[in-house]
C-alpha cells in the first residue's frame, strides 16, 4: 500500500485529487493538509511514502515545505502540484530535490502514474512539464553536454549504465531486472552515483543523464523523466 499525504489549500482541489487516489486500491491517503507548515508536521507524524504538495499555499508555500521535508524526512518522495506556466517554480523545486511534477490540469492517469513511480524510487514529470524542462536544457546544449559528460566521466562503466536507466525513469527494481543485478546492488550504485555527481536526488541525476546524452536517456512521451 502506498501511503500518501495530500497538501493543497483549496478544499475543492483536495477533494478532487483524493477521489482519484481513492479509486486506486494500492493507494491510501493518510492525511490532508491545507498549508505547507501543516504538511511538514503531518508528514513527520504519518511518515507517508509520497507527499503530494501544492506549490502555492499560505503560511508556508510548497517550495519552503519541500526544503523542510528534504531536511527532516529525506526518505519521503515529494511530488509537486503546479499550474501551467510556473517555470521558475519548477526550476527551483527541482533544485531543492523534488521527486517530480504534475500539472493540476493534467490527466488523472498521470497523477496515479506519478504516485506509483515516486513510491518506487523513480522520478516523474508530467509530459508537458517534461517538454518544458527538456526545452530549457536545449539552450546552450553543446556547453551543457560537454560539462555533463565531464561530470559523468568520474563514474564506473556500471554506474554509467545505472545512471542511463535512472535517466529513463526506472525504479531500482526495474534497473535490477534490466541489468540482471540484485536490487540492493542497484541501490548502492544509485547512492554512489548521487554522491559522486553531487546530485540531490534522482530527478537531478536523470536530467544530468539527458544532458550527457547517455544511451537510453532520451525523453519519451510517457510522462517519466527519460
Amino acid at each position: 500500500m502506498i501511503r500518501v499525504l495530500l497538501a493543497d489549500d483549496e478544499t475543492m482541489i483536495r477533494a478532487g485529487v483524493r477521489a482519484i487516489l481513492d479509486a486506486d486500491p494500492e493507494v491510501e491517503v493518510v492525511a490532508e493538509a491545507g498549508d505547507g507548515h501543516q504538511a511538514v508536521e503531518l508528514s513527520l507524524g504519518h511518515r507517508p511514502d509520497v507527499v503530494l504538495l501544492d506549490i502555492r499555499m499560505p503560511r508556508m508555500d510548497g517550495l519552503a515545505a519541500l526544503v523542510e521535508l528534504r531536511r527532516l524526512a529525506p526518505e519521503v518522495g515529494v511530488l509537486m502540484l503546479t499550474t501551467f506556466g510556473e517555470d521558475d517554480y519548477i526550476a527551483r523545486a527541482l533544485g531543492q530535490g523534488a521527486s517530480g511534477f504534475l500539472l493540476k490540469s493534467g490527466d488523472p492517469r498521470e497523477l496515479l502514474a506519478g504516485i506509483h513511480a515516486v513510491a518506487e524510487g523513480a522520478a516523474y514529470l508530467s509530459p508537458r512539464v517534461a517538454r518544458r524542462v527538456i526545452s530549457e536544457l536545449s539552450g546552450g546544449r553543446a556547453i551543457r553536454t560537454a560539462a555533463a559528460r565531464e561530470r559523468v566521466a568520474v563514474l564506473t562503466p556500471r554506474e554509467r549504465d545505472v545512471l542511463a536507466l535512472v535517466g529513463e525513469g526506472l525504479s531500482n527494481a526495474q534497473i535490477a531486472r534490466r541489468l540482471h543485478l540484485v536490487e540492493g546492488t542497484v541501490k548502492a550504485h544509485v547512492s554512489a552515483i548521487l554522491t559522486r555527481l553531487g546530485a540531490r536526488n534522482r530527478v537531478q541525476a536523470a536530467i544530468l543523464a539527458h544532458e550527457a546524452e547517455l544511451p537510453g536517456s532520451v525523453h519519451q512521451p510517457d510522462g517519466e523523466v527519460q
